[in-house]
């Protein structure tokens, strides 16, 4: 009768943990952002003193570039750069890609441009039809759009993207979730009087790239939707890092990267502001391809440039163990992200999308 009596106080134990993790998983968020073409050796390593010296870097005032980025101490440097990640994002959560403490991050798709790399992270492989940035909708269905016909996911998912081509990548026309791109304006109800502003703004400003306004633009926007709004699935996406880079200008390459790593802190602080996502939210955030390696192509990318496969990953929430900058870890790739997003508020799209890769290792605890 006592062992009858401890077996079944084990199993009332058991059940009332599985539904208390339920209820938690139940009420997890995840928010998902791309940083374009932002290399891993700026990262991990900080502003590079070749390229700020050197003429393919486009420095209009190295002084002043060196003032504001340069460390003689890696650790310093690299904080200087992006703050946040290193002071909240790798001693809360996990850093992937520093290929100098062997942690390689991939993409699979061997392209190494962006529509392609878009892709695969959305949907979990490469897909050897997405051939270009042609504005084709994507014949795949992203975990995006997998979580919005989930249970409990309905119209609480939501993709904005900076880059006028993303509307195509995750299928608007298909998918059935809010989704804005370029200079669009974002025109849900309620339209804030800050929203009408910008709106006007991505309207009415010079436009400096004819395919996406200025990131801080996109970025208030996706904000001021995000406050209207609060979905459980969030997509933000980032540009002006490959743009300038595209340009040469490797001063304001790494201004761009300072600015969308303070716009992470404030998009965090925001999250955790808000009841329904503060503690229950999991940010990843991560590149779609990266770079060159020399001072002759790190302002490229695409099928020829060495090193341009290599990118990195970052996560932070409540169900990532704060491993830090992973060390001797891997390899990963960039497809694993996608069923990595759905782990995170307790879905298995491995289980929808069998081509699909499975979710970071040891990047959620309890992931399936």
């Amino acid at each position: 009768m006592f062992r009858v009596r401890i077996l079944a106080l084990f199993l009332l134990l058991a059940s009332s943990t599985g539904l208390a993790r339920a209820q938690a998983v139940a009420e997890r968020n995840v928010v998902l952002v791309l940083v374009d073409g932002l290399r891993w050796q700026e990262v991990f390593r900080g502003a590079d003193a070749t390229l700020i010296a050197h003429e393919k870097g486009g420095v209009a005032d190295k002084d002043a570039v060196r003032r504001a980025f340069w460390r003689d101490e890696v650790a310093e440097r690299r904080a200087a750069l992006m703050p946040f990640l290193w002071q909240v994002v790798v001693p809360g959560g996990q850093l992937m890609g520093d290929r100098d403490a062997g942690c390689p991050v991939d993409v699979t798709n061997g392209l190494k441009f962006s529509y392609p790399g878009y892709s695969e992270m959305l949907v979990g492989f490469h897909d050897p039809r997405i051939t270009s940035n042609d504005k084709v909708p994507n014949p795949n269905v992203t975990v995006l759009e997998f979580l919005h016909g989930r249970p409990g996911f309905a119209q609480q998912v939501a993709a904005v993207g900076v880059w006028d081509v993303v509307p195509s990548i995750v299928n608007r026309e298909r998918c059935g979730f809010f989704v804005s791109g370029g200079f669009e304006p974002i025109t849900a109800a309620p339209v804030s009087p800050e929203q009408a502003l910008l709106n006007r703004l991505k309207a009415d400003l010079p436009r400096q790239w004819d395919s996406m306004p200025p990131d801080a633009i996109a970025f208030r926007a996706m904000l001021e939707y995000w406050k209207a709004h609060a979905p459980r699935v969030l997509y933000f996406t980032f540009g002006e890092t490959d743009e300038f880079a595209h340009e040469g200008r490797y001063d304001l390459y790494l201004q761009a990267a300072q600015r969308t790593d303070a716009a992470i802190r404030e998009l965090w602080e925001a999250l955790q502001a808000r009841p329904s996502h503060a503690g229950k939210t999991t940010l990843i955030v991560a590149a779609d391809h990266g770079r060159g390696r020399t001072p002759d192509d790190w302002s490229k990318h695409g099928k020829e440039v060495v090193g341009a496969e290599e990118i990195w990953i970052a996560i932070l929430g409540p169900d990532t163990p704060a491993l830090g900058a992973r060390r001797d870890a891997g390899p990963f790739v960039q497809a694993q992200i996608a069923a990595t997003v759905a782990a995170a508020v307790g879905e298995d799209y491995a289980a929808f999308q069998p081509k699909a890769a499975r979710p970071l290792a040891g990047a959620l605890s309890g992931a399936r």
